[in-house]
């Protein structure tokens, strides 16, 4: 797997894209950016390139509230040059997947240049892309090269400052559905880089306040943790150490509300908000006497395939075969199978409470969020109050993938 390098978190991140496509011999590029960034920071990137004499195409998308779609995908595609360049991503977390998606299907590289410390995806290998209104996971490809400059990242909107500290601290349920997944259904697992990805996330929750207001020490220290976790993603060949219930809840939400036509929240102000929700459902779980857990095992009975297929189209309209196709592990169970899982979670329950245990309690993740200035409740994400349970009731459809939601589904355990 290539290797990114350098990763450039500073004040000088224009010198250095200079200094590096001068070392690499690199002359023609395709720069995409959208209206909020390109005067960001986008403008100064093509002016600096058209005066050290590349061959440069700008790629400036259109409209106050973009996302990685198949539409946006294709105007990249349209308006990039043919033959050989590089791309360059100006932007955050959309721009970099549009380039991310678009550089590695037509065999080019691309150099991440972000402009807000809102996602942890600038050095993963990953595009969330919205396909015929689903939201679709697509192994891409990492940058080459990230230069990310320090002020421009501390002059972002705080909304987009808060969102990454809500996507980076949403790894705390993303590392315990992970050893869940691992426990109960024999995803494969990285204890290396779960730590690493853990290491990440207490560095960042360390700077809350700091984050809160925008020091240039706060807004470093969650850059770098996006980055780290975004490298972690890189290293294991998926998002799994990154991206548990909280993920899909958050995607459910978007994609429901995109159907509508709706204005979304900001990706990270999602997961922010899930993270306490699901972090709730582990409360739950944690709270489970070993008596209360064989009593919901003897009654547990195999879902049958109709009703969840009915459960999906009560979710999902339209949309729910599509679901079901990427759903077909825990759709297809025989009776064998679930036995087995029966009995694994009974055998297993002591290591199951024990990732529960390293959850931290949902008013402690609350206060976390607080003090970054992320919204912890869901009339700050102007949801309806109708539209957040159905997130954690068929937002664990979307992947396959063995989260709390889905032992809680097993366990008939409540959520809320």
């Amino acid at each position: 797997m290539p290797k990114i390098d350098p990763i450039y978190v500073g004040k000088d991140a224009i010198g250095q894209l200079l200094a590096y496509i001068e070392a690499h011999h690199l002359n023609r590029f395709a720069l995409v950016a959208d209206t909020h960034t390109f005067p960001a920071l986008g403008e100064r990137v093509a002016a600096a390139l058209k005066a050290s004499g590349c061959d440069l195409t700008t790629i400036v998308l259109e409209g106050d509230h973009i996302h990685a779609d198949e539409h946006q995908v294709v105007q990249v595609l349209i308006q990039a040059p043919l033959g050989d360049c590089t791309f360059i991503a100006v932007g955050s977390g959309t721009i970099t997947d549009i380039t991310r998606f678009a550089s590695h299907r037509t065999g080019r590289s691309f150099i991440g240049m972000p402009t807000a410390p809102s996602v942890d995806g600038f050095t993963s290998n990953v595009a969330p892309i919205i396909l015929a209104g689903v939201k679709t996971t697509i192994l891409s490809q990492g940058p080459r090269a990230v230069f990310a400059d320090l002020d421009t990242l501390r002059q972002a909107p705080h909304r987009l400052i808060a969102a990454g500290y809500g996507d980076m601290i949403a790894k705390i349920t993303s590392l315990a559905d992970w050893r869940l997944g691992s426990i109960l259904w024999d995803e494969p697992y990285d204890a290396e880089i779960a730590r690493r990805t853990q290491a990440a996330v207490a560095s960042v929750e360390k700077h809350a306040a700091s984050i809160g207001s925008a020091s240039e020490e706060g807004v470093r220290a969650l850059m770098d943790g996006l980055i780290e976790s975004g490298l972690c993603i890189l290293d294991f060949g998926t998002s799994r150490p990154a991206s548990g219930a909280e993920h899909h809840a958050s995607h459910f939400w978007e994609m429901k509300r995109l159907k509508e036509g709706r204005e979304t929240p900001l990706h990270g102000e999602q997961v922010g908000y899930a993270l306490t929700l699901v972090a709730e459902q582990y409360a739950r779980i944690r709270n489970l006497s070993r008596g209360e857990l064989m009593n919901r095992l003897e009654s547990a009975t195999l879902p049958a395939r109709a009703a969840e297929i009915a459960r999906l189209r009560q979710g999902y309209g339209e949309l729910a075969d599509d679901v079901a196709k990427d759903h077909g592990a825990f759709l297809d169970l025989s009776e064998e199978a679930f036995e087995q899982l029966r009995h694994r979670i009974a055998d297993r329950w002591d290591e199951i409470q024990d990732v529960a245990a390293h959850v931290p309690s949902p008013e402690a993740i609350r206060a976390s969020l607080d003090k970054a200035g992320a919204p912890t409740s869901w009339t700050a994400l102007k949801l309806d109050a109708e539209e957040v349970q159905p997130g954690l009731e068929y937002g664990h459809y979307l992947r396959d993938r063995f989260t709390v939601l889905k032992l809680s589904r097993v366990l008939d355990v409540p959520l809320g």
